[in-house]
């Protein structure tokens, strides 16, 4: 799987990058996502860390809202890594293989001792009530990984059909100011059963929490591609007008982005990192974002507010990417880089 950064550039190129703008308007398109499949790409997950990151990135820059609904693919592909019974076997190899494209509900665990998701023990499975905050890619997704926690603090995972039923209802699609396009909704539950054949796993909330905190410590390769695509459009845009600080500014954030890759991955690959140093550069990073799509609209000037110019849509982008798996230490970091 090494070798996926390839055909994602081409499909970014070919693909992503020209339908973005329809996309930021009407929404992720099915076909897209499975294109993503048939290359290979929703197999990602189980891809050395170093390949799935430079394909996270490429994506993000192309296509963000289309990056995002894959994005929730992967966590489901891991937590199947280990999976034994017959059913939940052929999903996994369904998703690997890109036959069916998965989402996922678990930001909500953050939120322990409270429980949004309650699971209950029944005959035979596991009952979930209460309202999923945040679900992403709804219309979509063929099937999600649902996460609760029991009254006990044990948090429960089961393979959920990801459409309506007499026990899971959608509300309608959250309007956001960035990526509404990925279709993210909030899901009632009331009595859903998942029964044991289709349970992924189950551990103490405590050590879903400890997993949690080096998922939500590190940069996300999507705002390195953001911020590398708006960097790109810079240089060009300051070439196109001679506008000469555009221009110099360009080099000095590549080289930014450059040292805040290197440190970011150094970090995520580092077993014993230090979070606040993980933080540190996770902040660096969405800082980084933010400056170099501020920059590039700037230099764009009023062609920028065209829904049709990137500029404002990476823009937005850098905005969402700012608060997306967002926890209090990772907000006061970030606003720490401002002086």
């Amino acid at each position: 799987m090494s070798d996926l950064p390839a055909p994602a550039t081409r499909l970014a190129h070919d693909r992503l990058t020209r339908g973005a703008a329809d996309v930021d308007r009407c929404g992720v398109r099915r076909a897209d996502l499975d294109a993503l499949g048939e290359a290979g790409l929703l197999g990602a997950a189980l891809a050395p860390a170093a390949t799935f990151r430079a394909v996270q990135g490429v994506l993000a820059g192309a296509d963000a809202s289309t990056w995002f609904v894959q994005a929730q693919h992967h966590y489901p592909v891991r937590l199947l890594a280990g999976a034994t019974s017959p059913e939940l076997v052929r999903v996994r190899g369904d998703l690997v293989a890109g036959r069916r494209v998965a989402g996922v509900a678990f930001s909500h665990l953050r939120r322990w001792p409270g429980r949004p998701v309650e699971v209950t023990r029944v005959d035979g499975g596991w009952r979930y009530d209460g309202l999923v905050p945040w679900f992403t890619g709804w219309g979509l997704n063929d099937v999600l990984a649902l996460g609760g926690v029991t009254a006990d603090g044990e948090v429960v995972f089961g393979l959920v059909p990801a459409r309506e039923s007499g026990a899971l209802h959608p509300t309608a699609p959250l309007q956001l100011a960035a990526m509404s396009a990925a279709g993210t909704v909030q899901l009632q539950l009331t009595g859903l059963v998942v029964p044991d054949e289709l349970v992924i796993t189950r551990l103490p909330i405590q050590d879903w929490r400890a997993a949690d905190v080096r998922t939500t410590v590190a940069l996300n390769p999507a705002v390195l591609g953001v911020a590398q695509a708006a960097t790109d459009r810079l240089s060009a845009v300051g070439e196109e007008r001679g506008l000469a600080p555009a221009s110099d500014l360009a080099p000095v954030l590549a080289g930014r982005l450059a040292d805040v890759r290197t440190r970011a991955y150094a970090l995520a690959d580092d077993p014993a990192c230090d979070p606040e140093a993980a933080l540190a550069v996770r902040a660096q990073g969405q800082r980084l974002c933010l400056d170099a799509t501020a920059a590039l609209v700037t230099a764009s000037g009023g062609s920028a507010m065209a829904l049709a110019d990137p500029a404002q849509r990476w823009a937005r982008e850098a905005l969402f990417l700012v608060v997306q798996g967002q926890t209090l230490p990772s907000r006061e970091a970030l606003l720490r880089t401002w002086p």
